[in-house]
């Protein structure tokens, strides 16, 4: 670090800076003394140009600065349009990570943000839906047990014979099991009537209490919540873009009947008034992007847009071999062009790495 100097940049708003010479793999190192000298001012985004990096960032930056908290906001881990869902260990490393942002918020502290290009385009869930589907009890509380196992099933919760993995659930008289996304052990959760006697969290290998724990925070494990009123509002805006449904629409005839469906989250937009972004979540936080970034934004817009079209074409074909329809969104419903991304930052500060030296007195080319 010390081979950097001292930066000196001021992450105020409306700040625009490249910041040059920062060769591959010294990027962490750079963030890093950028929170240094930001400390006290709170968090910092560092937007990368693919999940490995970031990864790869995160580890850098535990050896480096270990006491200053990370935060991963990863992607999908499923192509735009696809068949599938994200899976399970992406979106609650997703919702984790937003719910930790909302708490960002409330008690703002020195912290730095990794996401991605792909993460960075898409639109999320509203953050009044994580504050919602939020619960935190305590030992002691009244708490009604079966409306709890009704939401983790709402929710994208499993419900299994013995939990071991995050997101899932079981079920034994009085006793609730819950692996809640971004815990590092499951826990235990004990009832007498509508009290909620002891939580205790377990290894999940042995299933043997390792502790007692005075509280516990839930949030959900999917963007998508089936409740009555999401199952409406997707059946109302599904029949408004595409029409009447047709018998082999598997995705309506599932999600009607409040049933999680292979890939129903790539209509996410149908099952809110409005999406957010990701800068919702972080008003007025910095932003430095890693070289490449912004050409990785780019290259995933053009990805979108080409399976939109191959998705649109396969919609307009004549049906063959018992082919379930797909009626792929507009790419404006799910994702921003890389333009909004920048305007959805607002009047942030916004850095740039360059991997290219520049003479002594350019070293930091202020833009605008």
């Amino acid at each position: 670090m010390a081979a950097f100097g001292k930066i000196g940049l001021k992450p105020d708003a409306g700040a625009r800076a490249v910041i040059d010479g920062v060769a591959d793999g010294y990027e962490a190192f750079v963030i890093a003394k950028i929170a240094e000298e930001a400390a006290g001012k709170g968090p910092l985004i560092y937007v990368l140009r693919d999940g490995q990096r970031m990864a790869d960032v995160e580890q850098v930056l535990g050896f480096i600065a270990p006491g200053l908290p990370v935060l991963q906001f990863p992607a999908w881990d499923c192509l735009p349009y696809d068949r599938v869902s994200p899976s399970t260990d992406v979106s609650a490393r997703r919702l984790s990570a937003l719910a930790s942002l909302i708490g960002l918020q409330k008690s703002p502290h020195s912290a730095i943000i990794l996401t991605t290009a792909n993460a960075l385009i898409q639109r999320v869930p509203p953050a009044d839906f994580i504050a919602h589907q939020t619960v935190i009890a305590e030992a002691g509380d009244r708490a009604d047990m079966n409306e709890l196992t009704r939401r983790l099933g709402l929710n994208g919760f499993e419900r299994v014979g013995t939990v071991r993995d995050v997101g899932e659930y079981a079920v034994r008289g009085g006793i609730l099991d819950i692996f809640a996304p971004g815990a590092e052990e499951p826990v235990r959760l004990d009832f007498f009537g509508d009290t909620l006697e002891s939580i205790r969290a377990f290894d999940p290998a042995t299933q043997r209490t390792t502790g007692q724990k005075k509280s516990f925070e839930l949030h959900p494990m999917s963007e998508v919540s089936l409740s009555a009123e999401t199952v409406s509002r997707f059946r109302t805006r599904y029949l408004q873009t595409f029409g009447a449904a047709t018998r082999d629409d598997a995705l309506y005839q599932a999600v009607s009947e409040s049933r999680r469906f292979a890939g129903m989250e790539h209509w996410l937009p149908f099952y809110f008034d409005k999406l957010s972004t990701f800068f919702d979540y972080a008003p007025s936080v910095p932003v430095v992007f890693e070289h490449l970034a912004r050409e990785a934004m780019a290259e995933r817009h053009k990805l979108i847009l080409d399976h939109f079209d191959a998705r649109r074409r396969g919609l307009d074909a004549p049906s063959g071999g018992g082919s379930v329809p797909y009626k792929p969104l507009a790419p404006g419903e799910l994702y921003l062009v890389p333009v909004d991304v920048i305007e959805a930052a607002g009047g942030r500060a916004l850095f740039d790495l360059n991997p290219f030296d520049s003479p002594p007195d350019r070293r930091r080319t202020i833009y605008q």
